[in-house]
């Protein structure tokens, strides 16, 4: 069988490459998949990701970084079924959840927790920043929840019956966040707690966050084998430089 045209250049333990993939997978979009572990970009990648980021969308002569630019992409080209709204209204209101999503709530569950925690030592063989992990954890985290618990639907999804941008976007970073042991209390935020679980059991990230789980207990060698046993099609060329490299806007 030959590779589909398209590859997605990312791994499923970042949110961002989940996202994009779940809309995939709501349009039946097929990609083959190179899963490089962040900060392992090659040379090539960086010409491709000037900030070294992931995911990164190649079809023919687009190229394209960003999961945001890359989603708006997508639904341009690829736009039924849409994971957006008919009413102007609430597609801003979509694209809003997707941009606190991708700057705020990452920014404390990703850089602040799993960043610190997981890829830190792992990866980057540092040590985290443990006040800073403290400040999130104590701070930061209740702060975004109970925010998000304004926004949440009594049932369905964030903007109706089918999940759309908005649930892809928000949802992902939560797994990271519970790996490394912080769980949404259902008493304090049950309708963010609820809407949790329809979106991680009722959708294509279900499937997607179970690649996530096994890729971080996966040596880094044996990914593309699990990704491949989990149905996806793996790129024919790999872009991990083999060594940790930061890019330039990569938090401390």
């Amino acid at each position: 069988m030959s590779a589909p045209p398209i590859t997605l250049i990312g791994n499923p333990v970042s949110p961002y490459v989940r996202k994009i993939l779940a809309i995939c997978a709501v349009k039946g979009i097929e990609v083959a998949i190179d899963p490089i572990t962040p900060f392992r970009g090659d040379e090539a990648f960086s010409a491709l990701s000037p900030l070294r980021r992931i995911p990164v969308w190649i079809e023919g002569d687009v190229t394209l970084c960003d999961s945001s630019i890359i989603a708006q992409y997508i639904e341009e080209t690829r736009p039924a079924p849409s994971v957006l709204l008919v009413s102007p209204k609430d597609r801003a209101q979509a694209r809003w959840i997707e941009e606190y999503a991708d700057t705020r709530l990452f920014d404390v569950l990703g850089w602040k927790l799993f960043f610190q925690i997981a890829i830190k030592p792992r990866i980057l063989k540092e040590a985290m920043d443990r006040d800073l992990v403290e400040q999130a954890r104590a701070v930061e985290i209740p702060e975004t929840f109970d925010y998000l618990e304004t926004v949440m639907p009594e049932t369905g999804f964030l903007f109706g019956g089918e999940a759309g941008l908005a649930d892809f976007s928000l949802a992902p970073a939560f797994l990271n966040a519970r790996v490394v042991g912080v769980e949404v209390d259902a008493a304090r935020w049950p309708k963010l707690a609820a809407w949790l679980g329809r979106v991680e059991n009722d959708t294509p990230l279900k499937r997607l966050n179970a690649v996530a789980l096994a890729f971080m207990t996966t040596k880094l060698a044996d990914q593309p084998a699990v990704m491949a046993e989990h149905g996806y099609v793996i790129a024919d060329r790999s872009h991990d430089g083999g060594r940790a490299m930061r890019g330039p806007m990569s938090p401390i």
